[in-house]
């Protein structure tokens, strides 16, 4: 079972139209929270705009597969010209800073 400190996804996608993507996103922000996401990143692969990773911490990987999995989730990734996405769930093993 991960615990707060260790639930980790990525999911690479592609998005029609960055700003759309965006928008919608944003305003799901609470639904994500609420939903047990504490902490996310927005990267771009750098040579593909269109083409984000969201990496995110969740309160467990079963609350997160609830939500991504959820068939509200489907619709609004429709919605937001979401292509192709790809959920890596992930359980951290080991952090630090050098």
């Amino acid at each position: 079972m991960t615990t707060m400190n260790d639930a980790h996804v990525l999911i690479i996608h592609e998005v029609d139209e960055y700003q759309k993507w965006k928008r919608i996103f944003d305003d799901a922000a609470d639904m994500r929270k609420a939903a047990g996401e504490i902490e996310f990143q927005l990267l771009a692969y750098e040579a593909e705009d269109r083409r984000l990773v969201h990496f995110s911490r969740w309160i467990s990987l079963d609350a997160a597969r609830a939500f991504f999995e959820s068939p509200e989730l489907v619709e609004i990734r429709r919605i937001a010209g979401v292509r192709a996405p790809e959920f890596i769930y992930l359980r951290e093993i080991e952090a630090g800073q050098l």
